[in-house]
């Protein structure tokens, strides 16, 4: 069970991981949040919903540090979000936290192997070991064999698994997923979603999924529905999708 602005009430089981309070944003002069507060557990899929235009996106941005909020708090792990130093905020979106857009923005000069252990190289780890791991990431997503290809060669399924794969390779506490299905045809989105949402499950990440699209939200646990800007509905899911990619 969950409130109405969507976050999870005291005493239900473990204390969420992600929360944001409030939150307000402004673009220029059109209002991109109003209000909004969610609450992330660890291990859980968060589907966020609404029509184009709703504030999935600033809300994610917000929730990911990739923007800071007018008004309102987003806490991590005890850590305010809000208020953290850059630098800080560069390594939590390096270490802890992996982020998959709708068309992956893959690095199109660097093959998919380094791609995918950039973040690793990035964080300091050797570039042998970052490719070991990075392969077993391709692995697991069906993608191993593509390693010294281009992102202009492979197909928009094989490409999001990429993303999905250069988003998992550090372990991350959680991962931000904007449309990650958006640009995808029906049979390569069951695929991402079916890889993204049982290595989620496999590996006890936190998953913060935007989505416009009914059938994507079902394999969350649970539904947060936005409009214009606000909470309207936070919701149980009423089935949770789990398939073996």
């Amino acid at each position: 069970m969950t409130t109405t602005n969507g976050e999870i009430p005291e005493g239900q089981a473990s204390p969420p991981l992600l929360t944001a309070s409030r939150l307000s944003k402004t673009h220029g002069r059109t209002p991109a949040l109003r209000g909004a507060s969610v609450a992330l557990r660890a291990g859980e899929i968060l589907a966020v919903t609404g029509a184009s235009g709703s504030g999935k996106s600033t809300l994610l941005h917000c929730l990911a540090g990739i923007v800071r909020p007018d008004t309102g708090t987003v806490e991590y792990a005890g850590e305010r979000l809000d208020t953290m130093p850059e630098r800080r905020l560069s390594e939590l979106r390096r270490t802890e936290f992996g982020v998959v857009f709708q068309f992956g923005q893959l690095i199109p000069e660097l093959t998919v192997l380094d791609n995918v252990a950039l973040p690793l190289l990035l964080a300091g780890t050797s570039r042998a070991a970052a490719h070991e791991q990075a392969g077993e990431w391709l692995e697991r997503f069906g993608v191993l064999g593509q390693e010294t290809l281009r992102p202009g060669e492979l197909s928009g399924g094989q490409a999001q698994r990429v993303s999905l794969a250069r988003a998992l390779v550090t372990a991350p506490k959680v991962i931000f997923a904007d449309e990650p299905t958006g640009a995808l045809d029906s049979l390569a989105g069951e695929q991402v979603m079916a890889a993204l949402t049982h290595t989620a499950r496999d590996s006890g990440t936190a998953v913060l999924l935007i989505t416009h699209d009914a059938q994507v939200a079902a394999y969350a646990d649970r539904e947060l529905r936005l409009s214009d800007g606000a909470v309207v509905a936070a919701d149980e899911a009423e089935t949770s999708t789990e398939v073996t990619p």
